[in-house]
């Protein structure tokens, strides 16, 4: 007999056409009209979830309305959405997607980081609006080939923003909650410490309460007039707020986000700024990218079902 699995929230395409209804009896509580009804049908017979790492929440409480649950396979490298303590309390395994989009993701932190130092974005705009043809070249930008380039979560993406910029012939440290011996780049256990030590401030830290505004007033301030900030993370990881009134101020030159607190929504502070480029948390969405994260959440539920090891537990299951 099939296992029944509940989709408790939106997932990226092609999520949703990837999943095996050969295999498992899905059930999609994110689009019920009546999700009451579905949880009363099918939540006590629902042994898996598959989710997004960036939409809905799963928390103890949609858990316990589930009480066979055993498997959450979650689509994205991020987890944040999922209760993770509440499953591993109740013996639910969680999985995710990393790896996969490591490369992605790493390419648009570079090209946000050209993108804000060289005013391409600025220079679109330059070219488009006739400002060429009225008042001549535009200002001149910051080069990047040379520079401090400093990486707030020196995981997978981390690093593999380090290799990039090493082509940039840039000089690379970084910040985390644990120093890396075995790598030849320089540790900053306080992310101030770093700001103030870099030219360019690129983050890949997971979000969550650990990370939460965790580049702050200060740590703006320690960047300076001349830094550029650049978030791949999450949204959370940056005080809003205090990045713009340090845009707003010249206390930093600019910044270029992927993500943001509450997405999908911009704050009007930074929109109607001019040294800052938003992007709509697209850091992995390619069609390559995209599917195979999809084929991961698969294989890793598909896996656990068949009794064999998951391929990509979340590091809190360990």
């Amino acid at each position: 007999m099939a296992e029944t699995v509940i989709v408790t929230s939106s997932l990226a395409p092609p999520g949703n056409d990837t999943l095996p209804h050969d295999r498992f009896d899905f059930h999609d509580y994110h689009r019920a009209e009546d999700k009451e009804a579905l949880l009363a049908d099918v939540g006590d017979k629902a042994t898996g979830v598959c989710c997004s790492g960036a939409d809905g929440v799963l928390d103890a409480d949609l858990m316990d309305r589930m009480p066979n649950l055993k498997m959450i396979s979650v689509l994205g490298v991020g987890y944040n959405t999922v209760d993770v303590a509440a499953a591993k309390e109740r013996g639910i395994m969680v999985t995710n997607t990393p790896g996969v989009l490591t490369d992605c993701v790493a390419d648009i932190g570079m090209a946000l980081m050209l993108a804000i130092s060289r005013g391409v974005v600025e220079g679109d705009r330059y070219t488009r609006s006739g400002d060429w043809i009225a008042h001549g070249m535009m200002t001149y930008t910051t080069k990047v080939t040379g520079k401090r380039l400093g990486i707030v979560g020196f995981g997978r993406i981390g690093q593999a923003v380090a290799k990039r910029a090493a082509g940039f012939d840039m000089t690379v440290a970084y910040q985390g909650p644990n120093e890396k011996p075995d790598l030849p780049n320089s540790y900053y256990a306080d992310p101030v410490e770093l700001a103030a030590n870099v030219d360019f401030l690129m983050l890949t830290c997971p979000g969550g309460p650990a990370t939460e505004k965790l580049v702050n007033e200060d740590v703006l301030k320690a960047l300076g007039p001349e830094g550029y900030l650049i978030n791949i993370a999450r949204g959370s990881v940056v005080d809003e707020r205090a990045l713009a009134k340090a845009l707003k101020a010249g206390d930093i030159a600019g910044a270029a986000l992927d993500v943001l607190e509450k997405e999908p929504s911009a704050p009007e502070d930074l929109i109607g700024l001019d040294n800052v480029i938003l992007q709509p948390h697209q850091a992995s969405a390619t069609n390559e990218t995209r599917q195979a994260m999809a084929d991961l959440m698969v294989e890793n539920l598909t896996l656990f079902f068949e009794g064999k090891p998951v391929k990509t537990p979340v590091p809190e299951m360990g």
